[in-house]
């Protein structure tokens, strides 16, 4: 639904809902100067145009004991659709693995990997490294974070 025309209201709720999206409905309204009715009406229209994928909780990687974040940058010998396609499967069956872009330049992919300490990461290192077509990793260890899960800039 590209063709859908943002207002001033839209955005206004948009990044709202990407500040604290367990906000109700009454108070998205008086954020945005609505009724509660036309205001979920718009909440619901820019789910199904598809704008709003998903709700989800943040949750905070120092007390669940993730301590290492890194970022590792992979590289393919071989390019056929097969084996791209089992390594991106792969890469998505991995829950250490929090994203991942393919990416143009010297690597194929980057990917940002949580794990609770280093021999963690070593230990996914290793089950990485078996993945058929893999031909370099090069790794970089996050020191401390400056921003992080930032909202999307809504022109």
């Amino acid at each position: 639904m590209r063709n859908l025309k943002l207002d001033r209201i839209d955005r206004m709720l948009l990044e709202a809902l990407q500040q604290d999206a367990r906000l109700t409905t009454a108070e998205l309204a008086e954020l945005v100067n609505l009724s509660p009715s036309p205001c979920a009406r718009r909440i619901r229209r820019l789910e199904q145009a598809g704008l709003i994928t998903r709700y989800r909780a943040e949750l905070d990687k120092t007390l669940l004991d993730l301590m290492v974040t890194s970022f590792v940058q992979v590289r393919l010998d071989q390019h056929q659709r097969e084996q791209v396609e089992h390594f991106e499967h792969a890469v998505r069956d991995m829950p250490e693995v929090i994203q991942c872009h393919s990416v143009s330049g010297h690597f194929d992919y980057l990917l940002q990997v949580i794990t609770t300490d280093i021999d963690a990461f070593e230990r996914w290192l290793r089950h990485f490294r078996q993945l058929t077509a893999v031909s370099a990793v090069d790794s970089s260890f996050s020191i401390r974070t400056i921003k992080e899960n930032g909202a999307l800039p809504i022109q």
